[in-house]
């Protein structure tokens, strides 16, 4: 039930949603609503007041600007599915069902900053950009410094992620995961990309507290040498009933040696 003040309100633009944000910080933001309502369904969230974003065109969509892509913070995962974005698509297919790639946005995911969401780590791999809008103007936030914690983004109270570019120039890339099989979240994913420079950048997510580069892997490929084992160290994983920090180590390691086999 929801209390007897509950409110409710939409936006068409970014600037009307900014400044309903300023007017009432009890609004919480909601478009696709695949990571808010579920948590409202389960008393996990019960937000006093809704700002549905979902009508604001400016956030959607993917253009081309020289050597990036720009693609709108509403944008849905079948819509990047069925893109030309290097890697995303690949992630995309591994989001949900039809009915939530459909619905679901990707500035949503990237933003709720999940801990077992698959695109933080696709996101780390390719160097993305975050485009983050507030009252004290427009902002960019680069992928390393984009997710904070569990669930924690860089974007701060009243501000809004309206697009996210995307280095048109990434020359391969690849996405392995071995999913919940119900929930089909990442127990552990490993995305890997390499650049146009040469460069390899890699990044592994559903492990730890929030999606993290692996260093270790990447200096090794870098260098040419043999992709190595004991990438990161159980003692920083998280582990539950559906894998131990141990067994979610080695699948770093399994889908990692996969993933840059892919690069060739």
């Amino acid at each position: 039930m929801y209390p007897a003040n509950f409110e409710y309100q939409k936006a068409d633009s970014v600037d009307q949603a900014i400044a309903a944000l300023a007017a009432n910080p009890d609004l919480k933001l909601i478009a696709g609503g695949h990571s808010l309502l579920p948590a409202m369904k389960l008393r996990l969230a019960q937000p006093p007041a809704l700002l549905d974003i979902w009508g604001i065109q400016e956030m959607k969509g993917i253009t081309r600007d020289g050597d990036w892509y720009v693609v709108g913070a509403m944008t849905t995962h079948a819509e990047v599915l069925r893109s030309d974005l290097p890697l995303f698509p690949e992630v995309a297919g591994w989001v949900g069902d039809p009915m939530v790639r459909n619905r679901g946005t990707i500035g949503g995911s990237l933003a709720h900053a999940d801990p077992s969401a698959d695109y933080p780590a696709a996101a780390l791999a390719l160097g993305v950009q975050f485009v983050i809008r507030g009252p004290g103007g427009e902002r960019t936030v680069d992928a390393d410094d984009m997710f904070v914690g569990m669930f924690e983004s860089a974007v701060q109270p009243g501000e809004l992620l309206t697009h996210i570019r995307i280095p048109a120039t990434t020359q391969a890339s690849a996405y392995e995961k071995f999913r919940h099989p119900a929930s089909h979240y990442a127990v552990v994913g490993v995305a890997v990309a390499r650049h146009a420079s040469g460069e390899v950048r890699a990044a592994y997510t559903g492990a730890a507290e929030k999606a993290h580069r692996l260093t270790k892997l990447e200096d090794a490929v870098n260098s040419s040498q043999a992709v190595p084992t004991g990438l990161v160290e159980a003692g920083d994983l998280l582990g539950d009933r559906f894998a131990s920090a141990e067994y979610r180590a080695h699948l770093v390691d399994v889908l990692a040696a996969r993933a840059v086999e892919r690069l060739g």
